[in-house]
């Protein structure tokens, strides 16, 4: 059976109709998806330990829910910090600041801009998660994102993509330079039209698909042409 497709701007709709207009709250989705991806990673026989590279957006969030699901299931787990705290906003903030107040460990390396600095952060993890940038991300990514990338993706552990390999386009496929490569991407409600383009099959690598607790009618009306 074919995947389910939805763009980059048919997935806004989706978080808008199901927010806005159905009244689920973005903090319950957001959960959803770390969640959903935390089962995938118990199936797959985690146990840790766990780095998980958070930016600053939704995507940052769904690596926070992350970190305090697996610390439930008593999975060794560490967030790295691609961002000021205090740039954190809306559901990500949220979700940062639960992790704070549990004193749950993560470090601050938003000022980190050099690849080798990050290793030491990752030589001991067996998982790899990139929760940096999202399906709005568009072209090269730069500064200590880049640097987190280039890092994660010369580290020894299984690697593994929040919605979308980060430096990848979610619409063309278009890889920037750096790409996170991931062995499997858990990406949320649908897969992208970019990973049907044959450069990102080696960044890609296996798609899971995450159910954020989202209707089909939602998908369905957000898939609908618009005017």
């Amino acid at each position: 059976m074919a995947l389910p497709i939805l763009t980059r701007e048919q997935l806004r709709q989706v978080d808008q109709l199901a927010i806005h207009k159905y009244g689920i709250p973005g903090v319950v989705l957001m959960e959803n998806a770390g969640r959903g991806i935390v089962e995938v990673m118990l199936a797959d026989g985690v146990c840790g330990p766990v780095a998980i590279a958070c930016g600053k957006g939704n995507n940052a969030g769904d690596g926070f829910v992350m970190a305090r699901q697996l610390a439930v299931q008593g999975v060794p787990c560490e967030v790295l910090l691609f961002c000021p705290p205090s740039e954190l906003q809306g559901d990500a903030a949220v979700n940062f600041n639960s992790l704070r107040l549990l004193e749950l460990p993560w470090r601050d390396l938003s000022q980190v801009t050099q690849a080798a600095d990050i290793a030491s952060h990752l030589h001991a993890a067996d998982w790899l998660v990139d929760a940096l940038l999202g399906t709005g991300g568009r072209g090269n990514p730069s500064g200590p994102l880049a640097a987190a990338i280039r890092a994660l993706n010369q580290a020894a552990g299984r690697r593994l993509a929040v919605d979308i390999p980060s430096g990848l386009d979610c619409d063309t496929g278009l890889l920037g330079e750096p790409t996170f490569q991931a062995d499997i991407t858990c990406t949320m409600v649908a897969a992208k039209p970019g990973f049907l383009n044959p450069a990102a099959a080696n960044y890609v690598g296996e798609i899971r698909i995450i159910d954020i607790g989202v209707p089909a009618r939602i998908i369905a009306e957000a898939a609908q042409p618009r005017s």
